[in-house]
């Protein structure tokens, strides 16, 4: 895929022609996705696209330690610019026990595809009262990030947000189940997770086809898994979550609420996620009353 361009550019002869006029060509954005470690003592994987609405290029893959080298890290891909840092972590955590509200809704509607979320509370995140996520987020206001819930579809904002991969991997793969990767360095489930670690790779090459489409993240995906152990496994564990979060972040900038929808808001916290076709609010009935209606299985 061709990398757009910024600015404007005049309009070529021929095709639709407007003689003298300048035609508008879409502002680069940057989609940073990190896969937040809970703890800064852990690495965090993180993922760079550019790219617009039409389409995004991977342009970065690392991994990343304590907050300092994160905020650094987005400082440095993001620039001055338009940037969507999609974040897989709690952000806001209200409660000092129990589970967010927006946890509870998100395990209702997904909860069926294995796809529910753990609960997040102060007791279980907060290291001397402070929450990795919500301390990054004022960590990015300070450099001109929004913290918002929805990121509207188009528009070239500079914000932060708390995704979950987990119903996105439903929504967007067709998956009737989450894929158990995670379990690939358990001696007793290492079979079944390296199948379900190739069906992931497939699943994330296939966004070379999707709507938005995605480039330059192939050579990533055909490493052979099966060869990785240990730390090296989740190094490469977390940098694949960080894509898809990128990914994420990319999607929610193209089609905003159309296809995506906020779990919660920013009073008891929230989780941003695209939804199945049954759950787009053009969508016949608005809620899932069996199995969701997919457009295609992409892996």
């Amino acid at each position: 895929m061709s990398r757009p361009c910024t600015g404007t550019r005049k309009a070529e002869a021929g095709g639709s022609r407007a003689q003298g006029r300048e035609q508008r060509v879409p502002d680069l954005v940057t989609f940073i996705g990190l896969d937040l470690a809970w703890s800064p003592r852990n690495r965090s994987g993180a993922a760079t696209l550019r790219g617009s609405a039409a389409g995004a290029e991977l342009v970065d893959l690392s991994l990343l330690g304590d907050d300092a080298e994160l905020v650094a890290y987005v400082e440095r891909v993001a620039g001055s610019g338009p940037a969507i840092v999609a974040v897989d972590a709690p952000l806001l955590v209200p409660n000092a026990t129990g589970r967010r509200v927006c946890e509870a809704e998100v395990q209702r509607v997904f909860g069926r595809f294995h796809a529910g979320p753990y609960p997040a509370n102060r007791g279980l995140l907060a290291f001397n009262g402070v929450v990795r996520g919500e301390a990054l987020v004022a960590a990015l206001a300070e450099r001109g990030f929004v913290h918002a819930a929805e990121v509207p579809a188009g528009e070239p904002v500079r914000q932060v947000v708390e995704v979950f991969p987990h119903p996105a991997t439903i929504a967007l793969f067709g998956l009737v189940r989450t894929l158990k990767y995670k379990k690939a360095n358990q001696p007793a489930r290492r079979a079944e997770a390296l199948a379900d670690w190739r069906r992931y790779q497939a699943c994330l090459r296939s966004l070379a086809g999707a709507e938005p489409p995605l480039a330059g993240h192939r050579a990533f995906l055909v490493q052979d898994v099966s060869g990785l152990r240990g730390l090296a496994l989740k190094g490469y564990e977390d940098r694949a979550d960080a894509l898809l979060c990128a990914y994420i972040a990319l999607y929610a900038h193209r089609w905003g609420a159309a296809r995506c929808r906020a779990f919660g808001d920013l009073t008891g916290g929230y989780v941003l996620t695209p939804v199945p076709r049954d759950l787009w609010p053009n969508a016949a009935g608005g809620a899932i009353g069996g199995q969701p209606t997919f457009a295609s299985r992409r892996c």
